[in-house]
């Protein structure tokens, strides 16, 4: 075969987090189609989420064919309509960027589900796919009416396999330059098929079958290069921000005054001054008082130290290296953004020396002015004092002893910044300035 390569996504536990069928079964029987929930149908839901795919569940995909017998098609796919925006809830954050780096490559994008055609195709049309392969349930004559039957393979294991390839052969498109994404150890055979397998969020039986087959795993629920929580999902990060405490500091006096200008979701730039290596830990309790996890952009020579720069990458920290003059950090930094997630830049670069540390006036460099300007994510500033005192710049450690009379760590946040988009310089002016305003005079 001659042709180019596609890539081929699976839906539940994959593209979106756990199982479609849950938000299915509530627009259906918001739309009258079903009087009440499949008895244990919420168990197989739960297990689902937590473990993956499994065969109980899929005889109930298979038996739910015959259930449909009778009902209308029509009214089926306007239910389904209904469930795009429970759908889109689901979507995993950094799924659309893996679908847009396909499409800028040429490949046609497809999402292959066990899930019935009429149920998925108006989500998919959201999305923006370019086709869907998933089972068919047979019609009626009066071309409406489902007749209780599979037209076609039942798309799941070895019968998703066939209609890839039947797919395939039908579009002119090479399976072994295509592309495949699945969670689930039952599509193994698409993923053998596949000139490059991806599995996504694996559940356990799929670790060990891509261990010993060299399949890279991508996680589409953090950032690339960020660890996350095995089986169970999420930052590493957001876990241990739920342990950073102020009590975790007992040689820090903590003040904090606006956290309720950063808001609980959605994209943000969270923008602070310099005056210590210890302003880190201040903007992690900080955002642990704000209940999210965020990534720095932090120097190079942060990840070239042994063992902390891990660490660091690991705690969703974005390499900065401001002699190379690349912009693949803010292009990282929007992909977080882009996918809702917040980003703590220090403008100023390093901690000011000599007499520019006690300036009034704060000079930064233009990165993070750029970046709002590249997302119009809305821009918090943070003032910061008295880190100083508890970790000096020329110290090689905190000052952990100060437990009798502790330094007192002033962190303010202030309203977003009224950014015009015009200028990055003059866009800088404005974040400095609003830093400076929430610093002591």
């Amino acid at each position: 075969m001659t042709g180019t390569g596609a890539a081929f996504f699976d839906l539940d536990r994959t593209l979106i987090r756990g199982a479609s069928g849950r938000v299915f079964s509530a627009a259906m029987r918001d739309a009258g189609l079903l009087s009440r929930s499949i008895p244990g149908e919420s168990v197989l839901f739960g297990v689902f989420d937590l473990f993956g795919e499994n065969l109980p569940s899929m005889v109930l995909a298979r038996q739910a064919a015959a259930l449909s017998k009778g009902r209308s098609r029509s009214a089926v796919r306007a239910a389904a309509a209904h469930a795009v925006e429970g759908l889109e809830h689901l979507l995993q954050p950094y799924a659309r960027g893996v679908i847009e780096s396909h499409r800028s490559a040429g490949r046609s994008v497809v999402i292959a589900t066990t899930t019935p055609v009429d149920l998925i195709a108006p989500f998919a049309a959201h999305l923006g796919v370019d086709d869907v392969i998933a089972t068919r349930y047979g019609v009626g004559v009066d071309g409406d009416t489902y007749d209780g039957t599979i037209d076609g393979p039942f798309v799941w294991s070895t019968g998703k396999l066939d209609a890839v390839r039947a797919w395939a052969a039908a579009h002119d498109v090479d399976l072994a330059q295509s592309y495949a994404y699945s969670d689930s150890v039952f599509d193994a055979p698409l993923l053998d098929a596949v000139g490059h397998p991806h599995v996504v969020n694996p559940d356990v039986r799929l670790v060990a079958l891509a261990a010993a087959k060299r399949w890279p795993t991508l996680h589409l629920d953090v950032a690339p290069g960020v660890a996350r929580v095995p089986f169970v999902g999420g930052e590493v990060q957001g876990l241990l921000l739920r342990l950073v405490k102020p009590t975790l500091f007992p040689y820090v006096r903590w003040e904090f005054e606006g956290v309720e200008h950063i808001p609980g979701e959605g994209p943000v730039i969270l923008v602070a001054n310099h005056r210590s290596y210890f302003d880190v830990a201040a903007i992690a309790v900080l955002v642990a008082r704000a209940g999210r996890p965020v990534r720095f952009l932090g120097k190079k020579e942060l990840f070239d130290a042994p063992i902390v720069g891990q660490i660091a990458r690991g705690l969703g920290a974005i390499r900065v290296d401001r002699g190379s003059g690349s912009d693949a950090p803010l292009e990282e930094a929007a992909r977080t953004l882009g996918a809702g997630g917040a980003v703590v830049i220090f403008p100023q670069g390093t901690i000011p020396r000599g007499e520019a540390f006690d300036d009034p006036v704060l000079h930064g460099k233009t990165g993070a002015a750029r970046l709002a300007s590249m997302t119009r994510a809305p821009l918090i500033p943070v003032g910061m004092w008295g880190t100083e005192k508890v970790w000096p710049r020329e110290a090689r450690v905190p000052n952990v002893l100060a437990l009798r009379h502790p330094p007192t760590v002033h962190v303010r946040v202030g309203a977003s910044v009224d950014l015009k988009y015009r200028s990055a310089d003059a866009d800088t002016k404005r974040i400095m300035g609003a830093i400076s305003a929430l610093l002591p005079g």
